[in-house]
């Protein structure tokens, strides 16, 4: 059930309504029934007895490290919940399309002759990895006695399950959450109010840019051989902000929708394409996975190899996002964008020091042209690497690297493609959420529109109702991250 079908429209009033009459006792349980009837929704039982499988494990290993007070057993009882875990996710997100690659004529026998590899991997996997990080989380912040195992399965299960993060994230921390979920309800209008506002703009994010900007990306990616030059590049720079707007939209819905029952998600976005560095990219871009890739692979490398200097830092960096580009599939061209983070990260270990200093000879310390140039320094070099995460292959992710620069190409062909019109349309929408941020950021009001004077505060929210009206593109386009 995606968040922008009309299913969804109906579910979530309906799962609030009766949220809003339920005794507090047994809140926690219309949450998981719901968040187990919106999984079920995806129409793979499969699915569900895995999330009870993961959920089970992580209980059970959850209790018996709390009780545990042998540093060896510890150790060991971590590791069997872990390992579980990761072998609940590697048999299911990377078998199936090792076993698709090599014979594609065992699907098509069951019935799944009209799936691509990508397609049929997304719902095999939909919602996995982001429970299993975080039951992850949750045993290894018990092994170093950051939080106390939830005695209470059901609170511990709907930690995992709770339905407007399960497909997509955030990777919410369980301290964080768990309290939230235990909390009595009081209806509280302001979380209301800016809960269905923000569902509304990460909508608009998702059908009225990201989807039109999808229109000419598709045209190009979906046969890169027939352009060169421009029409790559622009091709390039708007799949990166199509990927922007598509999962942040969905952040936002995520958090809108958790917002309705007094629950806080964590933040996933920041301004990620005003970063100044790739590191500082990664500190806004999908910050609950930075976080987790931070704390739980990059650090324990880091202290692993700390005796190696600056070179265990960056082997560990470079490491650490191969991990990640894996993590997106069993595909290398995910596994080379994974790769150039990790080379971006790791010769910035290096020139570190260098920086200040080139920086002070220059005189440009410290000024508006350095942040400005490093700002686009840093679109381009994460632009660059979106060619392989968005390419249909890595011969085709090549194709495009190796043309980037032959001439205009056939630009007109990409651009006006789906009529001057939709191109017109796609700018002007794209330009709204831009200035939205330019004016909050400015003014140094984030809690727009809420900061604004009634009569221009219901101004914006109908401009925003008429926009998802008339501007939305009816594609039918899944969120992009589900296939991860």
């Amino acid at each position: 059930m995606a968040f922008n079908s009309l299913t969804y429209f109906l579910f979530l009033p309906l799962i609030w309504i009766v949220y809003q009459w339920a005794p507090d006792r047994l809140r926690w349980l219309l949450l998981l029934a719901a968040s187990l009837g919106f999984y079920a929704m995806l129409k793979a039982p499969y699915l569900l007895v895995v999330l009870c499988l993961a959920a089970g494990v992580t209980f059970t290993v959850g209790l018996r490290l709390g009780s545990c007070s042998d540093e060896t057993g510890r150790k060991r009882l971590l590791w069997v919940g872990v390992g579980a875990n990761l072998l609940v996710l590697v048999s299911l997100k990377y078998l199936p399309a090792l076993f698709f690659s090599f014979n594609p004529s065992l699907f098509i026998f069951n019935g799944f002759a009209n799936f691509s590899p990508i397609t049929f991997h997304a719902l095999i996997t939909i919602g996995i990895s982001y429970y299993v990080f975080q039951a992850i989380s949750y045993l290894a912040d018990i092994y170093l006695e950051i939080i106390e195992p939830e005695p209470h399965f059901g609170h511990l299960f709907l930690s995992l399950a709770f339905f407007p993060k399960l497909l997509q994230g955030p990777i919410e921390r369980s301290g964080d959450l768990l309290p939230q979920l235990k909390k009595p309800y009081v209806f509280d209008y302001d979380m209301a109010r800016s809960g269905m506002l923000l569902f509304a703009w990460g909508l608009f994010k998702k059908v009225v840019v990201a989807d039109r900007l999808a229109l000419f990306v598709n045209t190009v990616y979906g046969d890169v051989h027939a352009y060169t030059g421009l029409p790559l590049i622009l091709a390039t720079y708007f799949y990166a902000l199509q990927i922007y707007f598509d999962f942040s939209g969905y952040t936002d819905m995520a958090l809108g929708s958790a917002r309705l029952f007094n629950i806080n998600l964590t933040r996933n976005f920041n301004a990620p394409y005003l970063a100044t560095s790739v590191a500082d990219f990664w500190r806004r871009w999908h910050i609950s996975f930075s976080r987790w890739i931070l704390d739980y692979i990059f650090k324990p490398l880091q202290m692993s190899w700390r005796g190696w200097g600056l070179a265990g830092t960056a082997v560990a960096l470079l490491v650490t996002f191969l991990v990640s580009g894996i993590w997106h599939g069993a595909s290398w061209g995910f596994v080379v964008w994974g790769g150039l983070h990790g080379i971006y990260l790791a010769s910035s270990v290096y020139y570190k020091s260098w920086q200040k200093k080139i920086h002070k000879v220059l005189g440009i310390e410290k000024t508006r042209l350095l942040k400005v140039w490093q700002t686009i320094l840093t679109f381009n070099l994460v632009s660059f690497a979106w060619i392989f995460f968005r390419a249909n292959s890595l011969a085709d992710a090549l194709y495009v690297v190796r043309h980037l620069v032959e001439g205009i190409g056939r630009v007109r062909a990409m651009l006006f493609a789906h009529g001057t019109t939709e191109l017109i349309v796609a700018l002007l929408m794209l330009a709204v959420p831009l200035l939205v941020k330019t004016l909050a950021v400015t003014s140094k009001r984030l809690d727009m529109p809420f900061c604004l004077p009634i009569p221009l505060r219901w101004a914006v929210y109908c401009l925003l109702v008429i926009s998802l009206s008339l501007f939305s593109v009816d594609s039918g386009r899944a969120f992009l991250y589900f296939q991860f």
